[in-house]
């Protein structure tokens, strides 16, 4: 009979992704509450290391799969070793973050095994028989969907970063850390990773980002997303923009927020120059404060704002990174 709760400890250049981390706090305590352990399988090469860690966050057993096709992140070779070692351990939940790769890599994950998956979830809960509940929003944010009664086990969910609390960890708590051999057929190696380049001056992910500063079409020129990017690193966020900032070309479409971009939840979300189309608030109507900075008063970007500046955002914008300056100097 299926048991336990798994999440894919998801990292990148040898650290732990916050992601996993929120996941470790809220997973043990589901894990606690049907008095089952909480496993992590961990991927990678030379990743070992990294079994201290999640044993501090209150992991109970992390699954080490080893190999040096597993150092980078390719589809194919996650594919076939995460499904092998969710067959291995037969849990009764599967979690994984919703990141670029746990997008990728939880739908193939769940098509192999033949189970269905509830994507994006900003909540986790057990019912009253103790199987996973999940909530979702739907229609662009306009509705939460309370999703249960997964029919087939295990029950498989993408998380987003941000919206659980980080485990807080516990010097000392050690889990048990099992061995697991994964193996390969020619299909499972296609493609391999010649090269990772960085994006210029990138120091904060946009979608694990506590704080995040976009900018629309108001800017009215790529030149005035400096603005946009001195309140961000004032602020010690990342930049985003909207879809019509990309389309434009005025930035590179890892920092678009959105349906067609990226999906956030940071603590602090400051919306300079941006109307509110539906795509747009579908990507961070669920950050936990929105700050909306807009000429226009009736721009529907007000609606999910806690806190709005009717004005024009080539004054407000400068005046706000120097009042934060000052605060944080001070």
């Amino acid at each position: 009979m299926p048991s336990g709760i798994m999440l894919f400890a998801e990292c990148r250049q040898g650290q732990l992704r916050k992601v996993t981390l929120e996941l470790a706090g809220r997973g043990s305590e589901l894990a606690a509450q049907r008095g089952e352990p909480l496993i992590a399988a961990l991927l990678g090469q030379g990743v070992g290391p990294l079994a201290e860690a999640l044993g501090q966050a209150g992991v109970d057993r992390v699954v080490v799969a080893d190999h040096e096709a597993l150092k980078d992140y390719t589809t194919d070779a996650y594919s076939r070793v995460m499904t092998d070692v969710v067959r291995a351990w037969d849990p009764a939940v599967v979690l994984f973050g919703a990141t670029a790769i746990g997008r990728d890599l939880a739908p193939r994950v769940a098509a192999r095994l033949g189970v269905g998956l509830a994507s994006d979830c900003v909540a986790l809960d057990l019912d009253a028989g103790k199987a996973l509940v999940v909530k979702r929003p739907l229609y662009a944010g306009k509705v939460m969907a309370t999703v249960g009664g997964f029919s087939r086990s295990p029950a498989m969910a993408t998380v987003r970063p941000n919206v659980l609390t980080p485990a807080v960890p516990q010097p000392g708590r050690r889990a048990e850390v099992v061995e697991f051999s994964p193996r390969f057929g020619p299909e499972d190696r296609r493609t391999a990773v010649k090269e990772l380049v960085a994006a210029a001056g990138e120091v904060v992910d946009l979608a694990e980002a506590d704080v995040i500063v976009s900018g629309g079409r108001g800017l009215k020129a790529p030149e005035n997303f400096r603005l946009i990017e001195e309140l961000a690193r004032a602020l010690g966020g990342a930049v985003g923009a909207s879809r019509a900032a990309v389309d434009a070309g005025w930035i590179e479409h890892s920092h678009q927020v959105g349906q067609t971009g990226k999906t956030v939840s940071p603590t602090l979300y400051v919306a300079c120059g941006i109307s509110g189309a539906i795509q747009h608030l579908a990507g961070m109507s669920s950050s936990r404060c929105i700050v909306a900075i807009n000429k226009d008063p009736e721009a529907p970007i007000f609606k999910v704002a806690d806190y709005g500046i009717v004005g024009d955002l080539f004054q407000v914008v400068p005046a706000l990174t120097e009042e934060v300056k000052k605060l944080r100097a001070g």
